[in-house]
């Protein structure tokens, strides 16, 4: 794993000696993603520059080294990420006459695309990868992202020069970048709390979207972007063509796929372990990788010490049934909010959800003891756990037949109490509600409830529940929401069940550009591996979404199937909970140690002077949340983080 830059400067009037100070400069500003080695590469000739921080996991050896260039001269590449069928890869092209150096992927890659071309190479990768590709024969530089989005890259055209990176602080570390943020990408950031991709926070630089390859001509300057595979059709395709055979059929080859994705992703020269929160998606894969190990594996999770937000004791059980060597560590709120302050460069771009608090803490532990630890993510997107695929679905088929004004109504009705005062009533019924209801999140959702029961159709159900800010354009001044997967309908999957469709929208916007975002910087900020097995292994995702939605959702339990896998390793009762979000309380803390904070930075004064968001807006939103009218926490949220972002920018 490692982190990877460069440029190109097509005005030719800068030596080698030039290009090379700039490309270290770029590759020094992300070191947290690779702080074994570095390298760089120039052409002088072509006013190319590629620079390279490498996290040695594979091939520890001075063989390993990037920028590497294949054996006949032709190709250069810069890599991020893993290819975990390498070894197979590289025996097909020793049968066809290849010749190796090293034992690395990345040198199999370069024979790949001389045997098989690139396009055509890339769709053979089983893996997570971002890399940059200049091909000297063709003067064609391509960049080219995994299927799901695991690993990130920028890249954008800087007053002429063509930069690319695998975080923005690269491009901002050229001479030629300037900085102008883009308010409508703002908008989307106030919308979902992340920016999604193509935009970034930066008004010319783009994320390179997941599935993609792009081609930039040094001819002409032109740029080509290509498809080579594409998560929106996968999961059309699945749903129109499922799978035939019954549940126990397919639990037999989820459980065959997953242990293959599991067994490939232990593949590694340095120590490995695992995140554990104790839920399904991460004690699949644990119970997989211990299935599969001679030795305890090591796993990790990370408790709080407010009941609500702790699943520090479940992971702690399920780590003991597998005989797991398990660390875990608890965390109180000052060593969380001791985070806070590292957010704006760890994310690089304004990102606002909170969980990322607790990933980068868990990180952190791992980092202390492996350098590659795998993940659960993912299992939400792909079976169907999310609550909000049944909540919005059980929802509509209660209230969807009422006229509109009459679920205006009860939306109103249900409004008329605050936050507070439902938790109020809800702590005074605790003794004679059932256990599901006492819980003070209960009253989050009912306000929950409330602001969905007006909207006129189920897709409008789904834009509100993942919305913060409904009426962002309102709030940012001389933003304009961009047409977006989630708001254009000629962009919505052709799928007509409203679950599978809402599941879609999720693989292709709010998982790779808020889940994956969140694990990627979090693991990489402390200079961690993180693996995704049920992700970055395309066919685990195409077996998942050939699976009908009564194999994901029976019984009104989500991740059936999933389930009944995990149930041959680790006993049900370890597993059957209410599930519980990655989170901190936020709520509390900006009402209390974090208010100060939170004030200077929503100061009214601050506000109009930097003039990108409605002051008076905003400072009304905070009144009412303190006064306990309304839950504007994570509202809130997505300003600070912008706010922070751009102090850190100063």
């Amino acid at each position: 794993m490692c982190g990877i830059t460069g440029f190109w400067d097509p005005s030719l009037q800068h030596d080698s000696e030039y290009l090379e100070t700039i490309v270290k400069k770029m590759s020094t500003e992300i070191i947290h993603r690779g702080p074994d080695d570095h390298g760089t590469w120039v052409d002088e000739q072509c006013g190319l520059a590629l620079g390279f921080r490498r996290l040695a996991i594979l091939d520890l050896t001075p063989t390993g080294r990037q920028p590497m260039t294949s054996m006949d001269g032709r190709f250069v590449i810069v890599f991020n990420g893993e290819i975990y069928n390498f070894e197979t890869l590289r025996q097909e092209l020793v049968n066809l006459g290849h010749a190796f150096r090293g034992r690395s992927d990345t040198e199999v890659m370069l024979a790949a695309f001389d045997q098989w071309g690139i396009a055509a190479a890339v769709k053979r990768l089983n893996g997570m990868f971002a890399f940059a590709l200049w091909d000297s024969r063709e003067r064609q530089l391509y960049l080219v992202r995994d299927r799901i989005g695991v690993k990130p890259l920028y890249y954008g055209w800087l007053n002429g020069v063509f930069a690319f990176g695998s975080e923005l602080k690269t491009l901002r570390a050229h001479p030629a970048f300037q900085s102008e943020i883009d308010r409508d990408a703002l908008t989307l950031l106030l919308r979902h709390n992340y920016i999604m991709a193509p935009r970034s926070i930066y008004k010319g630089i783009s994320k390179l979207k997941q599935g993609c390859i792009l081609q930039v001509n040094f001819a002409d300057r032109s740029t080509r972007l290509t498809p080579y595979w594409s998560a929106l059709e996968v999961a059309e395709y699945g749903y129109s063509h499922p799978f035939e055979g019954d549940a126990e059929e397919a639990a037999d080859q989820l459980e065959a796929l997953l242990r293959e994705s599991v067994r490939l992703r232990m593949i590694a020269d340095v120590p490995l372990g695992a995140f554990l929160s104790g839920g399904v998606d991460s004690s699949t894969i644990v119970a997989m990788m211990q299935s599969q190990s001679a030795n305890p594996v090591k796993t990790f999770s990370i408790g709080f010490w407010e009941e609500t937000y702790d699943e520090a004791q479940h992971a702690k059980a399920v780590a003991k049934h597998l005989g797991t060597d398990h660390t875990e560590l608890y965390v109180t709120p000052k060593e969380a909010m001791d985070v806070i302050p590292c957010l704006p460069s760890l994310y690089d771009e304004p990102y606002s959800d909170s969980s990322q608090i607790p990933t980068f803490l868990v990180a952190q532990l791992a980092r202390q003891h492996v350098t590659v630890s795998l993940s659960g993510d993912g299992g939400d997107e792909l079976f169907a756990g999310y609550p909000r695929y049944t909540f919005s679905k059980t929802l509509w088929r209660w209230m969807g037949w009422l006229p509109h004004d009459a679920r205006r109504a009860l939306a109103w009705l249900l409004g008329l109490p605050s936050v507070e005062q439902w938790r109020g009533v809800l702590r005074t019924l605790e003794p004679v509600l059932p256990p599901g209801l006492r819980q003070t999140l209960v009253a989050d959702k009912i306000h929950k409830l409330r602001s969905v029961m007006a909207c006129k159709d189920g897709q409008g159900v789904y834009k509100r529940l993942i919305s913060h800010w409904m009426e962002p354009e309102e709030i940012v001044i001389g933003g304009h929401e961009p047409a977006t997967l989630v708001n254009d309908p000629a962009q919505w999957p052709k799928i007509d069940d409203f679950v599978p469709w809402m599941m879609a929208l999720d693989l292709v916007s709010y998982l790779p550009d808020d889940i994956l975002v969140k694990v990627d910087r979090a693991s990489m900020g402390v200079s961690l591996e993180a693996r995704v097995p049920l992700l970055d292994d395309h066919r685990v995702v195409e077996f998942a979404w050939r699976l009908p939605l009564s194999m994901k959702v029976r019984h009104g339990q989500s991740k059936w199937l999933l389930r009944q896998v995990l149930y041959r390793y680790v006993p049900q009762a370890l597993i059957e909970r209410p599930k519980m979000g990655f989170g901190v309380p936020i709520d509390h803390w900006l009402r209390g140690p974090l208010r100060d904070w939170a004030e200077a930075l929503l100061d009214e004064t601050r506000l109009q002077q930097e003039g990108y968001f409605k002051a008076e807006l905003i400072r009304e939103a905070w009144s009412n949340y303190l006064a306990g009218r309304g839950n504007w926490h994570y509202h809130l949220w997505d300003i600070l983080m912008f706010q922070a972002w751009l102090d850190s920018l100063r």
